[in-house]
C-alpha cells in the first residue's frame, strides 16, 4: 500500500504512546482517522491534537478491545464514518510481568484478551468488510520483540506476543491464498519511551485479581524484563511510526525498531537448531 491520502485509519490505542503517533501520522498522510482507546481523555486529546496539527478529521470512538461488541461497535463507526477503512492499527496492549507461578489466572486472562483477542476482535470486525473493498488496504498488528525472543519475568506479556506474532503470520497467509487486496505487517519494538507500565490504569473490573493480591508492573518489574530502564533510552513513538509507514509503502511483514533486531532472531534460531534454550538477547 503506497498511497494513504484520502483514505482512513482507524487506530486503537490510540490515546498515548505509538497508537497516539501513528494517529498523527496518519493525520499527516492525509487520512482521516479513526481515534479508539479506553480512555477518553486522552483519546480526545489525541483528536484534538490531529486537527491543530494537521487540519485532518478526526473520530473518537471509545473502545475496549478485549470486549468484541466494542470491538464491533468501533467497526460500525468507523466504516459508516467515512465509508471504508483502509489502514488498521491494532495496537492496544497491556504489561504483566513478574515469575509466572505467580501471576493470576485474572493476569493472564487480562493480558491475553487485550494483547491477542483484541486482534482477534478487530480481525472478525474488520476484514470481511475491508475485503471488500476495491481498493487497497492494511492491517498492522503491534506485537513486541517479546514475541520474538522470550526472558524472564515476562511469560504473560511474552506469551500474548508470540501469539500475536502468529496470528498476524497466518492472516497475511489467509489473505493472500484468497488474493485479497488487505496487506498484513507485524510491528516487534524493542524498547519504547511509552507509558505501558502503568497499563493497569486501564484494568477492567472483569480481570481484577483476589482482594489483596498485587500485580507487579511496576519500573522495577519492567527493569527485570528489557533488562534497562524503562524510562530511558527508548525510541519516541513518532520515530516507530515512521518506521511503520515507510515498512507498509515497501510491503514488508516484519517492523522491528532497532537494530538489534537481526542479532536476536539470529541468536534464537542458532540455539534453536542446537536444540537448546534460547539465550536471553539485549533488549534495547
Amino acid at each position: 500500500m503506497e498511497s494513504f491520502t484520502g483514505k482512513t485509519a482507524v487506530i486503537t490505542g490510540a490515546g498515548s504512546g505509538i497508537g497516539r503517533a501513528l494517529a498523527l501520522r496518519s493525520a499527516v498522510e492525509g487520512m482521516s482517522v479513526v481515534v479508539a482507546d479506553i480512555e477518553v481523555p486522552p483519546m480526545e486529546e489525541t483528536a484534538a491534537l490531529i486537527t491543530e496539527q494537521s487540519g485532518a478529521e478526526a473520530l473518537c470512538v471509545q473502545t475496549d478491545v478485549a470486549d468484541a461488541k466494542s470491538v464491533a461497535a468501533l467497526a460500525e463507526a468507523a466504516f459508516g464514518w467515512q465509508g471504508g477503512v483502509h489502514l488498521l492499527c491494532n495496537n492496544a496492549g497491556v504489561f504483566v510481568g513478574g515469575l509466572m507461578w505467580e501471576r493470576t489466572l485474572a493476569d493472564w486472562n487480562w493480558v491475553m484478551s487485550v494483547n491477542l483477542f483484541g486482534i482477534v476482535h478487530a480481525v472478525e470486525a474488520f476484514v470481511p468488510r475491508m475485503l471488500t473493498q476495491e481498493e487497497e488496504s492494511h492491517i498492522v498488528n503491534t506485537a513486541s520483540m517479546g514475541g520474538m525472543v522470550s526472558a524472564s519475568f515476562s511469560g504473560p506479556y511474552f506469551a500474548s506476543k508470540f501469539a500475536a506474532v502468529g496470528l498476524s503470520e497466518c492472516l497475511a497467509h489467509d489473505l493472500e491464498a484468497v488474493g485479497a487486496k488487505t496487506g498484513v505487517s507485524v510491528l516487534v519494538p524493542s524498547l519504547i519511551n511509552t507509558n505501558i507500565g502503568t497499563s493497569t490504569r486501564n484494568r477492567q473490573e472483569s480481570f481484577a485479581n483476589p482482594v489483596g493480591h498485587e500485580t507487579p508492573t511496576s519500573g522495577a518489574e519492567i527493569e527485570k524484563v528489557l533488562q534497562v530502564s524503562a524510562s530511558e533510552g527508548g525510541l519516541e513513538p513518532d520515530v516507530v511510526a515512521d518506521k511503520v509507514f515507510a515498512a507498509v509503502r515497501a510491503g514488508e511483514f516484519y517492523i522491528p525498531t532497532n537494530d538489534t533486531y537481526d542479532t536476536q532472531i539470529a541468536m534464537r534460531f542458532e540455539d534453536q537448531q542446537v536444540r537448546q534454550l534460547p539465550r536471553v538477547p539485549p533488549i534495547d
